[in-house]
């Protein structure tokens, strides 16, 4: 349900009047702001910086790394002295 607000005054609607065109200038600014942070925030260089650091920042690739090159490894040093392990 809207809610109508009844003036007294003409002085009264062209303060309202005005307040709504600031806040509409202020989020037209405010649009524009993120508009432009978004255009940045998009350019290939800063999506490869965005992407690297989640890499190394990510707990989660560092346990997959250290898996993968352990795994490998104990390949090699079972390939260079395969009776020694087995015994």
């Amino acid at each position: 349900m809207i809610m109508v607000k009844e003036y007294k005054s003409f002085r009264e609607i062209d303060a309202r009047l005005k307040i709504l065109k600031l806040q509409r200038q202020i989020d037209q600014e405010s649009l524009k702001l993120h508009f432009n942070r978004a255009k940045i925030d998009l350019l290939p260089r800063n999506l490869l910086k965005g992407i690297s650091t989640s890499f190394t920042h990510s707990t989660t690739w560092k346990n997959m790394i250290i898996a993968f090159v352990a795994k490998k490894v104990l390949g090699i040093i079972r390939k260079r002295h395969p009776k020694e392990i087995e015994e």
